[in-house]
């Protein structure tokens, strides 16, 4: 008799746990999960934004092309969308960049103008090559500088090796791999020393050699990790900088060095557009229930351009765009507001998601969360509570319903520390709103795609971003259900053992709302 009894409370308590199973959080997740993986727009969303309208440097016509292009994307979801000015930017644009050595022998380059670099005004332009020589002081320098005259410049170190750091690990010898570190660590700092003896910058050494008649300045920042070149900014403004890829540089450099006395020719198109308006792309879903609290899902917009932005940051764009389209199609009508930002000019200092939290401020009081993505195509692997005391609680409750195989690869940090910048989560921290990142895992980002010329859609791992999007709408959702408000207190930061001074949690800083002007 005992025995039966207990088979039939076995027999219920099973069929309560099925039917407890079935709740409308786990309804919802199931509904989120099959939009995500059988009606995913991931591959298609990422050929129009990385292939068609490709990199999105601020204050170029891509950037506003891509803002453009988000908004008609969000309204053909029938999600409510706007472009938002937040300030303005040199407006320029990228044109053709043809570079070729004529001396000893022809030869084609690989290489390319750095952002905001001058044109050649449509012309090719001839030159012989030197190099920033190794002078006593700043005052030989400036004797120097009038040789530089009708001439191109070389401006960075001629590295040692061609080869990436995993390639003479996997197959050199240990006596090899560390001869080679030891001899670029010694050049590199003999380099340093080099320019530091000129009495310039590395953002100053370009515009004193285009003030003293040189036709070009010519560079390579190689990233020695795996090979490629990374790709910034330009500070002359009247004859090109342009970033060479490592071989090229370097047969340059020893053709110079020994003498030959190598020819380039370079013919670098692009065009100043004067001061321009710039923007963030906002799109909402309207709260049915609290519409003036607000979840937020962030993703910065703009890029370098030396590739097409596609892992910094496109599939930070991607994850919060897919995640709003299927929240917009299997939960219309969320309790609090679902806001998605996607920022201008992150890459210059937060500045679109700055604005946005100085022109917002009853937003930002009401803030449930803010979930930033933006380092790279892999899963997420981090999340931080970013010193909120709290944020254990809630962000525990919230993933506790995402699946195990995404949920499992989530390393947790409570209460965390707030920190003073990576993206821009940062702006919203900052004003004391609950933001949080969701950090991925590195796809050697830092090293090979990371402001690189590589950074394509070739690069994207779309089971991993189909993964982030899950993640983010299982989240969002759980936010907006939350019958509580979000704590914003903070903790106690730790002192600093270096000074001994307390922790303090970053100050806002005000967005520069109009620059790139050299």
């Amino acid at each position: 008799m005992r025995k039966n009894t207990t088979a039939v409370a076995l027999a219920f308590l099973l069929a309560g746990n099925i039917a407890y199973s079935q709740t409308k959080d786990s309804l919802m997740v199931k509904s989120i999960i099959e939009e995500a993986t059988g009606n995913s727009q991931l591959t298609r969303l990422a050929h129009e934004l990385m292939d068609g309208i490709g990199p999105r440097l601020v204050g170029t016509p891509q950037m506003k092309q891509a803002n453009d292009w988000a908004v008609a994307k969000y309204q053909s979801w029938g999600i409510s969308a706007k472009n938002e000015q937040w300030g303005e930017w040199r407006g320029w644009e990228r044109g053709v960049t043809h570079i070729d050595m004529i001396y000893p022998r022809v030869k084609s380059l690989e290489g390319m103008q750095l952002a905001w670099s001058p044109s050649t005004a449509g012309k090719t332009v001839t030159g012989e090559l030197v190099i920033v020589p190794d002078l006593a002081d700043s005052v030989a320098f400036q004797q120097w500088l009038p040789t530089v005259k009708g001439k191109f410049v070389l401006i960075s170190m001629a590295q040692p090796t061609g080869r990436p750091d995993y390639n003479w690990e996997e197959f050199g010898t240990k006596e090899s791999v560390e001869k080679m570190k030891k001899d670029r660590a010694a050049q590199t700092e003999a380099w340093r020393n080099r320019i530091a003896k000129t009495g310039q910058s590395a953002r100053t050494l370009p515009v004193a050699l285009e003030k003293a008649g040189a036709v070009g300045i010519v560079m390579s920042n190689w990233s020695n990790g795996f090979g490629v070149n990374k790709i910034f900014s330009a500070y002359t403004t009247k004859v090109p900088t342009i970033d060479i890829a490592l071989e090229d540089y370097g047969l340059l450099y020893r053709l110079t060095e020994d003498g030959t006395k190598p020819k380039i020719s370079v013919r670098a198109d692009s065009k100043e557009l004067g001061m321009v308006p710039t923007f963030n792309t906002i799109a909402e879903i309207k709260g049915s229930e609290k519409p003036d609290e607000y979840v937020i899902l962030s993703a910065h917009f703009d890029s370098w351009d030396g590739g097409t932005g596609a892992t910094d940051n496109g599939t930070g764009t991607l994850t919060m765009m897919e995640a709003m389209r299927i929240l917009k199609k299997v939960y219309p009508n969320p309790k609090r507001t679902i806001l998605v930002g996607h920022w201008g000019s992150e890459e210059q200092g937060l500045n679109g998601s700055r604005a946005f939290v100085e022109d917002h401020p009853e937003i930002v009081k009401n803030i449930q969360v803010l979930f930033n993505q933006d380092n790279g195509t892999g899963r997420v692997v981090n999340l931080s509570g970013q010193g909120y005391l709290h944020a254990y609680e809630y962000l525990g409750r919230w993933l506790a319903r995402v699946p195990n195989d995404i949920r499992s690869q989530i390393e947790t940090r409570w209460p965390g520390a707030p920190g003073a910048g990576g993206s821009d989560f940062a702006s919203f921290v900052a004003a004391g709103a609950p933001a949080f990142s969701l950090s991925s895992t590195s796809w050697s980002y830092g090293s090979y795609t990371w402001h690189t010329n590589r950074d394509t859609y070739d690069k994207i791992v779309f089971d991993d971003v189909r993964s982030n999007a899950i993640l983010t709408a299982i989240l969002a959702y759980m936010a907006s259900e939350d019958p509580a408000k979000t704590s914003r207190e903070k903790s106690v930061l730790p002192v600093n053992p270096r000074t001994g001074q307390p922790g303090t949690w970053p100050a806002p800083t005000k967005a520069t709302r109009k620059g790139g002007v050299n």
